[in-house]
C-alpha cells in the first residue's frame, strides 16, 4: 500500500530539488503473524525545504495512516497481519530545499538562563541515556558556556566534537551513546550528533537531534543518481533554532533534507516497532538521492 503527501512551503531564495529513495526492512528466522509498526522516513515541508511529492510503500500490504508525531516529525504508522517472513518499506520524495535562511536575532546567555525559556525548552536541556556526559565533556562544557554567546559555544562545542571524533562508518551502533563513542574515539553522524547535544544540555544551550537525508556532493551533477546518506545533526535554541552538521563541521546546505526531530536518536529511529515471531535481521538501509535541478 501506499500513502503520499505533499507541502506548500516556499523556501526563500530557492535552491536544490532533490529525488531520494529510501530502502529499510527486516527478514525473520520464520514466519511473523503479526507486527505493528512505525516509520519517520518522509519530510515535512518548513521555511528551509518544500515536499514536493512523498510516498511510502509497505510489503507485505498494509493499510497506512499518517500523523504527527510531538516533535513534529511525520510518522506512518502501520500494522500487517498477514504471516510473512520479510518486511520492506520503500520511501520516496521530492524536496526543494535552500541554505539556512537569516536566524532569529541572537540571544544572550541571560535569556538561556530564564526560568521562562528553560521551563518552555526543559525537553532540550534535559540528558537522556544516549547524551549524559561523563568528566572529560563536563570540562569542555565549562569552556562551551565560558563563550562570549550562546551561539559561540554552541559553534565550539560542534568544533570540538568534529576534532575529537573520526568519522569511521561502521565503527558504532545505533545503541552506542555520547561518551561510549569518546571512548573510542571515533563514530557516524549519530555519535557526532550526542555529543554535541550533550556539550550543549551540559552548557544551558537548548538542543535537538536532526534526522534526515544528505546529497554526498556539494557539486553534485543534475541528472545524476548516486548513493546518498541516511544523516544526522544538530540544532540548537539562542533566540531561534540555529542548524549545524558536526560531522562536516558546517551549516547544512541544499544537499540536507530534514526527516525527524527530537532529543536523541531514539525519537527519529526511521523504522521501528513490535511483532510476534523469531529472531529479526535488518535488511539494511540504501538511500538514493538524484539532483534534479
Amino acid at each position: 500500500m501506499t500513502a503520499g503527501a505533499s507541502g506548500a512551503a516556499d523556501p526563500a531564495g530557492g535552491g536544490w530539488l532533490l529525488s531520494v529513495k529510501h530502502h529499510s526492512g527486516y527478514r525473520y528466522a520464520g514466519p511473523v503473524f503479526s507486527s505493528y509498526n512505525e516509520a519517520r522516513v518522509t519530510p515535512r515541508s518548513d521555511p528551509r525545504q518544500r515536499v514536493l511529492d512523498a510516498t511510502v510503500e509497505v510489503s507485505p500490504a498494509a493499510s497506512l495512516y499518517r500523523y504527527v508525531d510531538y516533535f513534529g516529525s511525520v510518522v506512518t504508522a502501520f500494522d500487517v497481519h498477514a504471516a510473512h517472513s520479510e518486511l520492506t518499506v520503500a520511501a520516496s520524495c521530492v524536496v526543494e530545499t535552500a541554505p539556512a535562511g537569516d536566524a532569529e536575532p541572537a540571544a544572550e546567555w541571560s535569556v538561556l538562563d530564564d526560568p521562562d525559556t528553560r521551563d518552555e525548552l526543559g525537553e532540550y536541556l534535559t540528558q537522556t541515556r544516549r547524551t549524559t556526559p561523563d568528566d572529560e565533556l563536563l570540562a569542555v562544557a565549562a569552556q562551551v558556556r565560558a563563550a562570549p554567546t550562546p551561539d559561540d559555544g554552541a559553534r565550539l562545542a560542534a568544533g570540538w566534537t568534529h576534532q575529537r571524533l573520526a568519522y569511521v562508518s561502521g565503527s558504532t551502533s545505533v545503541h552506542t551513546n555520547a561518551v561510549q563513542a569518546l571512548g573510542e574515539g571515533r563514530g557516524v553522524c549519530q555519535d557526532f550528533a550526542h555529543v554535541t547535544i550533550a556539550l550543549l544540555r551540559a552548557a544551558g544551550v537548548p538542543a535537538r537531534y536532526v534526522s534526515g537525508y544528505l546529497h554526498p556532493r556539494t557539486d553534485a551533477a543534475v541528472g545524476e543518481t548516486v548513493t546518498g546518506e541516511s544523516h544526522a545533526w544538530v540544532e540548537w535554541w539562542a533566540g531561534g533554532w540555529r542548524a549545524y552538521d558536526p560531522t562536516n563541521d558546517g551549516v547544512p546546505g541544499p544537499g540536507h533534507i530534514v526527516v525527524a526531530r527530537g532529543r536523541d536518536y531514539d525519537d527519529v529511529t526511521p523504522l521501528r516497532g513490535i511483532y510476534n515471531g523469531g529472531d529479526s535481521t535488518s535488511l539494511g538501509v540504501t538511500v538514493e538521492v538524484t539532483r534534479l535541478r
